[in-house]
């Protein structure tokens, strides 16, 4: 192999290094943000259930108050 070819691979190598490490640390980045996406989903779905019992709970008390007026 000539010099020449085995600097283009070495180059090639190099760049496919380069690739690799900043695709590593994208996809770092990415499972982070999904973590965090499911961690505020999770909290979202926790006070939407604590408003829908309350929603519950005032409608049954109006339900109560027109039956007893």
């Amino acid at each position: 192999m000539s010099n020449i070819a085995m600097e283009q691979v070495e180059a090639k190598l190099d760049e496919l290094i380069g690739l690799c490490t900043r695709l590593e640390k994208e996809n770092a980045t990415l499972r982070a943000k999904e973590d965090s996406w499911q961690q505020e989903r999770l909290r979202l779905l926790e006070k939407n259930e604590i408003a829908r019992k309350r929603v519950e709970a005032m409608i049954e008390r109006l339900k109560k108050i027109h039956t007893e007026a």
